[in-house]
């Protein structure tokens, strides 16, 4: 196991009715700006909660930051923060309000043209706003982390971040509020914790017994639980094991002290970046592939893969990989979503696309060994198509 560094600052509020409880997380003296994304907020009654929550207290409201959010969006938030002398942020949403809300709580405070926030990773970053988050949307983990990605559609760029500073004071997490969420959402929401799990499991062995059974467990909830949460949109149990799953899936824990992968999200954010997939079903297209192309750097733990998490221990090694990357396709294709580049409109020129923005963004070493570059990633994308 590596040395490693861990902290993780977020306080988590879990279960029903805990929006209550708002009014004891945000300050009494707070200037609030309750940022949003759709209309669906306002229909299901949340930011209604919210307001109640929040009564006495200064409030403003910022809706419309889009599934992918946008930078300009973003920094028109923070025009509306400096007019209106905010003081505190608090994202209703998912993982795109969320990041979104991270974004600007950070550009608010930055000196310099906001865009170095992202093209420096989260370096320049000194300080940021303070904000909390109340989950509607189980998926990202950004509720309890210091990531984010944000989309430029004018650069053609979705560049991510990351910052000591950028952590959710506090995160709300009721299950409830997932019960109105349309099945695409729900489906991709156990796609992307999916993904983030196998991201940090699915490198190569490295002594690290609690992670690796933690990321275990992790991939098994879901593949258990993410069916029956299309069948059963109203169990209060499903939902709160996948709410909580996809919280742990990438708030530091599995994370800590093992090599990382991350170059599906980073191929499969450039695919977002030309048409706007989303971002969960680029994942379902790009780790298959992926999976199979890095089948000899992942053997080793390909192999534990298949016999910790899908009970797959006949045949010969070559024979259980190959069954384990069409059972993880199988899964994808199970939650209704399809693992195909053809499937979202994307052709041979396409890859040349996202093969150039990949070089342009300085995305040339992916994956645990930094050995990804991008004509490797040019070969996993055409037998993705």
């Amino acid at each position: 196991m590596k040395n490693f560094d861990f902290r993780n600052p977020t306080h988590i509020l879990f279960g029903k009715g805990r929006i209550a409880d708002l009014k004891d997380q945000v300050p009494a003296d707070a200037k609030v700006l309750i940022l949003y994304g759709g209309g669906s907020a306002e229909r299901t009654g949340v930011l209604e909660k919210v307001r109640t929550a929040l009564k006495g207290r200064t409030i403003v409201e910022f809706g419309g930051i889009e599934p992918n959010p946008r930078y300009a969006t973003a920094l028109k938030a923070v025009e509306m923060i400096a007019s209106n002398d905010i003081t505190f942020l608090l994202a209703v949403g998912g993982g795109s309000v969320i990041d979104a809300t991270k974004f600007i709580a950070a550009a608010t405070l930055y000196d310099g043209d906001a865009w170095d926030i992202l093209t420096s990773r989260g370096s320049v970053v000194k300080r940021a706003m303070p904000f909390g988050t109340v989950l509607t949307l189980p998926a990202t983990g950004s509720e309890m982390n210091s990531g984010s990605v944000i989309t430029n559609p004018e650069k053609g760029a979705k560049l991510p971040f990351m910052s000591a500073f950028t952590y959710p004071v506090f995160s709300i997490l009721d299950p409830e509020l997932t019960y109105t969420l349309p099945p695409r959402q729900i489906a991709n929401g156990v796609a992307d914790a999916f993904v983030h799990v196998i991201e940090q499991y699915l490198t190569y062995p490295s002594a690290a017994r609690v992670q690796d059974g933690f990321a275990e467990t992790l991939l098994r909830t879901l593949i258990e639980l993410g069916p029956k949460a299309l069948e059963t949109p109203n169990d209060y149990d499903i939902r709160a094991n996948l709410m909580w799953t996809a919280t742990l899936a990438l708030n530091g824990l599995i994370g800590a002290g093992v090599p990382q992968d991350w170059a599906s999200h980073m191929i499969g954010h450039e695919i977002t970046a030309l048409n706007d997939t989303d971002h969960a079903r680029t994942l379902a297209v790009v780790l298959p592939a992926l999976m199979n192309d890095q089948r000899g750097p992942k053997r080793e733990k390909l192999l534990q893969y298949a016999a910790n998490v899908w009970e797959i221990r006949d045949g010969s090694e070559d024979a259980r990989i190959d069954a384990v990357i069409a059972a993880t396709r199988e899964f994808f294709e199970k939650m209704a979503i399809k693992t195909r580049l053809g499937d979202y409109d994307i052709a041979a020129p396409e890859i040349d696309r996202i093969v150039a923005a990949l070089q342009d963004h300085g995305m040339t070493a992916l994956g645990e060994h930094n050995a990804i570059a991008p004509d490797d990633a040019r070969r996993i994308l055409e037998t993705a198509l």
